[in-house]
């Protein structure tokens, strides 16, 4: 490296130092708190009991530990801070300490971590080499070439580690290399505008359990049921649209009662009306029902939105008496009232002329050779700059050299256009795309501790706010080594949480914290919950969305979280919870009357219906969710040789509270039980999929529930209130959540100081949103490294 590029990072090291030190210096009394005697003191008189000797409860055995200095065992006090934060030890039936206790101990134990941490900062280590996820790569495509694709239809899922899915993305198997050079192949062609040889297709299924009998949203109004399809045209030319209606088992079109008509529509204009009719009388043959429903149209190339719906028609009042619910899929259950489309398929091109003026034929084409001779400086021009957005850093003649070789083995099988789509299908594949690379310094020492460089913090940056990669403005900061200073690193974070893609924290961190992803998994007992659909599971997830959106995009306190006075309905769901006078499909921001029980995220179907079994409510998972997610405190796992408790055990009519007993009962499931279940009860109000009851079979429903710091409280009030009188906790474990996910690892004991430094500046901010994300972005973890 460079001297002057060495003395730069060193410089950048030290003041981030110095900044670290000084913020922490700011909430440390003066005085050594190792040193003080409250921690001795405390601890022999709450702690040793149980926390001594070799059998010491939890393998922490504090009296050896207390012989030393706080900070050389950092990893021991920083559970024990953990703990007495929570108020989880000691345990709530043993003689605990007063609040001011408390607090006397925790000032002194973190003041004496915090500043060993800033003398000392340790940032932890990413991976050097991170794939993008599956959510980062659709993203990135998005940004880089205008082009929006389902990346779910062109990999596999990611796995998941610490809550999220940008963790474990360290290898690339040949058959998932297989699989990006299969997608690389499909969007470059899309994107540039080529053809293939024959036309070809894509068939579009509706799931088989959404009720097609009201509006969708994004069709016109006046229809009913059908679909929105989001569907990018390669070429101007003809395309064969076919739709197949939704049959039985019998194979018989379901719900076709009388005459229905059918659209098809591209961008909410109606290119096709069909008429559809029963076989004749006495005939059971439903093959020609919907033989005919295809039609051949002229489509100009790039995105488009094709609709399929019925034009809008009354339900007559009998036909509503007898099937007295919302869902209407399940033949045997609640059969279909109208018929539904069951999938769309699109053929084509035929008849094509040409690649027209698309979105991602500007964002690719920045140039036009007018003759041979200037097509090689043009596709050189055009590669630097899609290298440069891809690899998300500066890019050389020599490091485009290979992608240049392929536009030429392209040039030579075509025309220039086929050269650049050969070179983009290389480009899309490379490592320095689909990884994220963060190489140490040269000569770094290992465990040195360094900043990473501004294009790193780019990267860093885009990838935590938007799951992609930057964009111009954000790159060019970079380039010029701008984007560390805190006047523009504090603007640019501002201008990216205004951002629409923004909305990727949604998507991806609160679908992954608040386990939205997981409703696609949830599937309640038929039997017992006739008029669940995807439609309800659908406007569960949305509810909760657009809260987190809500407070992000508007920069309220993440404490709204919990205690809303406002939720987001649709009919669908308003219906669900029993709230009426709310229309249509469309989502709008309700205060519900005060005795109805919804606002904040405990009272969320989508939250409820996760934590909970098929055919019933869940305490235990209900109460570890909180302690997870919520409170930052979760129990630790079964033993391996516990069992699960099964139903059939105890009386089915009992009630949950009663037949958790038994695990309480058994002494190695206790310890844990008596954290979660308490918590858990404090929901029994609200059933398996998140509806409101106030009895559980026959007897009364009892939500009388408890946290692990000795609170007791009723019902989901209760626990809001006990959540919201310690807000640190929350804040905190948010604070945790954002930065594992910024970061893409898991955290240890070494970032905990960084976390407390975060929730108290945020603190002083009625904890908002901007606010938290703003500490991470400006934290030792974020901005630093060590080298290995």
């Amino acid at each position: 490296m460079h001297r002057t590029a060495i003395g730069l990072a060193v410089s950048s090291v030290a003041m981030l130092m110095l900044l670290y030190s000084l913020s922490t210096a700011a909430i440390e009394p003066a005085a050594d708190p190792s040193a003080a005697p409250t921690l001795q003191t405390f601890v022999q008189a709450h702690c040793l009991d149980c926390h001594t000797g070799s059998d010491a409860s939890g393998d922490l055995d504090l009296e050896t530990t207390l012989a030393h200095e706080v900070v050389s065992r950092p990893e021991v006090w920083e559970r024990v801070v953990r703990k007495l934060a929570a108020r989880q030890m000691p345990p709530a039936d043993m003689p605990r300490p007063d609040e001011a206790e408390y607090e006397s101990v925790l000032r002194s134990l973190t003041a004496a971590l915090d500043r060993h941490a800033g003398e000392n900062p340790r940032p932890g280590r990413t991976e050097t080499f991170r794939r993008l996820t599956r959510f980062e790569y659709q993203n990135a495509i998005r940004d880089l070439l205008a082009v929006d694709i389902d990346a779910s239809r062109l990999l596999p899922r990611d796995e998941s580690s610490h809550g999220f899915d940008n963790i474990t993305v360290g290898e690339l198997t040949p058959t998932l290399l297989n699989r990006y050079v299969n997608a690389a192949q499909e969007i470059s062609r899309l994107a540039v505008g080529v053809a293939g040889p024959a036309p070809g297709g894509d068939t579009i299924r509706i799931r088989p359990d959404i009720t097609q009998e009201s509006h969708v949203a994004g069709l016109p109004l006046g229809t009913r049921g059908g679909a929105v399809i989001p569907y990018t045209f390669p070429v101007d030319g003809e395309y064969q649209i076919e739709v197949r209606l939704a049959r039985d088992r019998n194979e018989e079109v379901e719900g076709l009662r009388g005459r229905h008509e059918l659209d098809i529509l591209v961008d909410r204009d109606q290119v096709a009306r069909f008429t559809i009719e029963p076989p004749p009388r006495g005939s059971r043959d439903y093959s020609k029902v919907d033989a005919h429903l295809q039609t051949r149209i002229h489509v100009s190339a790039g995105p488009h939105e094709l609709g399929v719906t019925f034009p809008g028609r009354s339900t007559s009042l009998l036909e509503t008496m007898r099937q007295p619910y919302e869902s209407h899929f399940n033949y045997h259950r609640h059969p279909r009232i109208n018929t539904a489309v069951y999938q769309v398929s699109v053929t084509g091109p035929y008849e094509s002329n040409g690649p027209g003026d698309t979105p991602s034929r500007r964002r690719i084409f920045v140039c036009r050779p007018t003759g041979p001779d200037e097509e090689p400086d043009c596709a050189e021009t055009i590669l630097a700059n899609l290298a440069r957005r891809a690899w998300r850093r500066p890019v050389q003649g020599d490091d485009i050299a290979g992608l240049l070789e392929f536009y030429r083995q392209g040039r030579d099988e075509g025309d220039f256009e086929t050269g650049i789509q050969r070179a983009l299908e290389a480009l899309l594949v490379s490592p320095q795309f689909l990884f994220r690379i963060e190489r140490d310094p040269a000569g770094a020492a290992p465990g040195e501790v360094y900043a990473v460089s501004d294009v790193e913090l780019a990267s860093r940056l885009s990838f935590f706010l938007w799951s992609s990669i930057p964009d111009e403005e954000l790159l060019e900061l970079a380039e010029a080594d701008q984007l560390r200073r805190p006047d523009v690193l504090a603007a640019q974070v501002r201008r990216m949480l205004a951002d629409p893609r923004a909305k990727a924290l949604t998507k991806s961190f609160a679908g992954q914290w608040l386990y939205l992803r997981n409703l696609d998994a949830v599937h309640p007992d038929g039997r017992l919950f006739p008029d669940f659909d995807h439609n309800l599971r659908e406007a569960m997830r949305r509810e909760t969305e657009l809260l987190f959106e809500d407070v992000a995009r508007n920069d309220r306190s993440v404490l709204d979280l919990l205690k809303s006075d406002k939720t987001f309905l649709n009919q669908r769901l308003a219906k669900h919870y029993g709230i009426p006078h709310v229309y249509g499909s469309r989502f709008r921001k309700v205060a519900p009357d005060e005795d109805v029980p919804r606002g904040g995220l405990l009272r969320h179907a989508s939250i409820l219906a996760v934590t909970s079994y098929a055919t019933r409510t869940s305490p235990v998972i209900r109460g570890n969710w909180i302690l997870e997610n919520l409170v930052g405190t979760p129990a630790p796992p079964p033993p391996a040789d516990v069992p699960a408790l099964e139903d059939n055990t105890v009386a089915a009519d009992l009630p949950i509270r009663e037949r958790l007993k038994q695990h309480r009962a058994d002494p190695n499931c206790a310890g844990c039980h008596a954290l979660m279940d308490p918590v858990g009860f404090s929901l029994e109000n609200f059933d398996a999929i998140g509806r409101w009851r106030n009895l559980e079979g026959e007897a009364p429903v009892d939500a009388t529930g408890g946290l692990p710091d000795g609170s007791e409280f009723e019902g989901v009030e209760g626990l809001e209130q006990a959540l919201l009188r310690r807000p640190e906790l929350f804040a905190g474990t948010v604070t945790e959540k954002l930065l594992t996910y910024a970061l893409g690892r898991g955290l240890d004991h070494h970032d905990a100081p960084a976390v407390r430094q975060i929730v108290h500046d945020a603190a002083l901010q009625d904890y908002r949103f901007s606010a938290i994300v703003h500490g991470i972005v400006r934290s030792t973890p974020f901005q630093m490294r060590t080298a290995e």
